[in-house]
């Protein structure tokens, strides 16, 4: 299958820059697999479209202001200083990261920073085949807590205006730190409609998947199976395995809020017992037409890049026609595209 298959011709101006003032007040595009039908909706009008005893599973990764600004540390007094960005993309543990950094070519092994007045310093210890580095942050206090100080949310390359609530970038259920992204189908749920659905008998479990920004990485191959994705870190806890294997076993719908919920899901799966497994990894997973669903029934998604993984995930649980009609609808309907967007629900 061809890369340019899954591109798309998107007028800027429809490339949302701020979010809504009401989360549940975007669009929602819902899109029916069997009639092939499209209905344009009100994203609260989502509850009219799940059934008692169906499960939402929810992202509940936490996105931390992962971009940080500082200088390069020189041993010679007399060398200007160097200002250098650095983004946070996995934490390795005992205070180590993988990390973008720019300049690039001046941060090469060995090179110390320092940021935010030396409440955190940080040095090279090695440098990855894709250029990204892995440093060692040395500081005093709790890590967290200085990032709330010296960091900014690492908002995508597309979305130029500065983002005026911080929250407004995190889910309302937002709980464990570790993105450097959103998980964006999240971001149009209110605590209100979250407890509409569970009134309504839905239940909800919570998985993590901690978002790398290899999420806004185009697939750069002709070919899409020669594509190799980013790994992202998983949990699922055995509550909320049971929580899905229990509405999987009465026959209910597994309905994935975005595309992270649905790569954790489809990578704890067992295809022979029709279960999830609690647990925790790394997940590398590349769902793209073709792909046969362990797990997923329906999916709640924004709008996304052309030419991207996520476009083509989406386009594997229905297919890529009916998804690239529905686009171009959208285009035509003048919805919100991207992170801050409008939203699609594919049953």
């Amino acid at each position: 299958m061809k890369l340019e298959e899954f591109n798309y011709e998107l007028p800027k101006e429809l490339i949302a820059q701020h979010p809504l003032e009401k989360r549940d007040e975007s669009r929602l595009m819902v899109l029916d697999r069997v009639t092939r039908t499209i209905e344009h909706k009100v994203f609260k009008d989502i509850i009219d479209y799940l059934n008692p005893g169906d499960c939402l599973v929810i992202n509940d990764t936490k996105v931390i202001p992962a971009r940080i600004y500082g200088v390069k540390k020189y041993e010679e007094e007399n060398n200007e200083p160097c200002k250098v960005e650095v983004l946070l993309l996995k934490d390795l543990g005992q205070d180590k990261w993988e990390v973008l950094v720019k300049p690039g070519r001046r941060l090469q092994v060995g090179a110390k920073m320092s940021f935010g007045d030396d409440l955190l310093e940080a040095e090279v210890l090695e440098i990855l085949p894709d250029g990204n580095r892995i440093v060692k942050f040395t500081y005093e206090g709790i890590f967290n807590e200085i990032l709330d100080k010296i960091g900014v949310m690492p908002l995508p390359p597309y979305i130029k205006e500065e983002l005026k609530e911080k929250d407004r970038y995190q889910t309302v259920y937002a709980k464990y730190e570790g993105s450097s992204a959103a998980p964006t189908a999240g971001l149009h749920f209110t605590e209100e409609l979250l407890e509409k659905i569970k009134a309504k008998c839905i239940k909800i479990a919570k998985v993590t998947l901690h978002v790398g920004i290899g999420t806004f990485r185009p697939v750069k191959v002709e070919d899409i199976e020669d594509h190799i994705m980013h790994t992202e870190h998983y949990i699922v806890t055995q509550e909320n395995a049971d929580i899905i294997n229990e509405t999987e076993k009465r026959g209910n719908r597994i309905i994935a809020v975005g595309t992270t919920s649905c790569r954790v899901l489809e990578t704890v799966a067992d295809r022979e017992t029709s279960r999830v497994k609690a647990g925790e990894g790394d997940t590398s997973i590349f769902i793209y037409p073709g792909y046969k669903f362990k797990m997923v029934d329906c999916l709640i998604t924004n709008f996304h890049l052309p030419e991207s993984s996520l476009l083509m995930l989406v386009s594997a649980i229905s297919d890529k026609d009916f998804i690239m009609e529905a686009y171009k609808e959208a285009i035509k309907e003048r919805y919100r595209f991207f992170s801050f967007g409008d939203a699609m629900f594919i049953k």
